[in-house]
């Protein structure tokens, strides 16, 4: 079994900053592509931010140039620095992972249970 612990969220002024990290443990061979999404009430999950295994980087126009991903291979553990937040930043943030169990087998996906970021005006 594969466990993808968040942590790191909170409450924090508009404008502030929060660190969030993702740790990936368990029957891990190898994590392929990982990511960020996000949650508010009443709406649908969205992405917030991709890596991949070679460290490339995707955003959403909403949080470019603020929220930057990043990953420690060495560690299984993913990182999401979220710079001058904002009241609608406010969301559960979830991490996903494509684990791959095995030598040459398949990626599965795993998800945490998410973390609460709210953002103050």
């Amino acid at each position: 079994q594969v466990q993808l612990v968040e942590s790191g969220g909170g409450l924090v002024q508009a404008g502030g900053s929060l660190r969030l990290s993702c740790v990936a443990s368990g029957s891990i061979f190898s994590i392929g592509p990982m990511g960020w999404y996000r949650q508010a009430p009443g709406k649908q999950r969205e992405l917030v931010a991709s890596i991949t295994s070679g460290d490339s980087t995707n955003y959403p126009d909403s949080v470019k140039g603020r929220f930057t991903i990043s990953r420690d291979n060495a560690k299984n553990t993913m990182y999401l620095q979220m710079n001058s937040l904002k009241p609608e930043d406010t969301a559960v943030y979830y991490c996903n992972a494509d684990v791959r169990l095995s030598s040459g087998g398949p990626y599965y996906r795993y998800w945490g249970q998410g973390t609460q970021v709210t953002v103050s005006s």
